[in-house]
């Protein structure tokens, strides 16, 4: 059974950088296709981003972070990372990790695609 375990969410100002991570235990890494999403109160989890599997290069973004969040991953590490810089506060979200066997570029975007969640951390954007 995959797990996933995300850190370093917090409370920050506009223009802020925070740095998430998610740790996954259970099974091989590499093989799967992560995700970052983020859910606000009375909305559907939104797609933020996605590392393709396989690979530490390939990667997708919504178009309201393009340009401002990096995600990556360390497969030694069976980490995923979102960097997010140049914070707004309708960023504000929790944000969820994902993990899924995933190849077609437009099932990325898509949660139902994914297989495995983590419990999410709240990031906070204060303006």
């Amino acid at each position: 059974q995959v797990q996933l375990v995300e850190s370093g969410g917090g409370l920050v100002q506009a223009g802020a950088s925070v740095r998430l991570s998610c740790a996954a235990s259970g099974g091989t890494f590499a093989r799967f296709t992560m995700g970052w999403f983020r859910q606000v109160p009375g909305e559907e989890r939104k797609f933020v981003a996605a590392v393709v599997r396989w690979s530490d290069s390939l990667t997708y973004y919504a178009d309201s972070v393009k340009g401002r969040f990096t995600i990556s991953r360390d497969n030694a590490k069976n980490t995923v990372y979102l960097q997010m810089n140049s914070l707004k506060p309708e960023d504000t979200a929790v944000y969820y990790c994902a993990a899924g066997g995933i190849n077609e570029p437009l099932s990325f975007r898509s949660s139902r695609s994914y297989d495995h969640w983590g419990q999410g951390t709240q990031v906070t954007v204060s303006s």
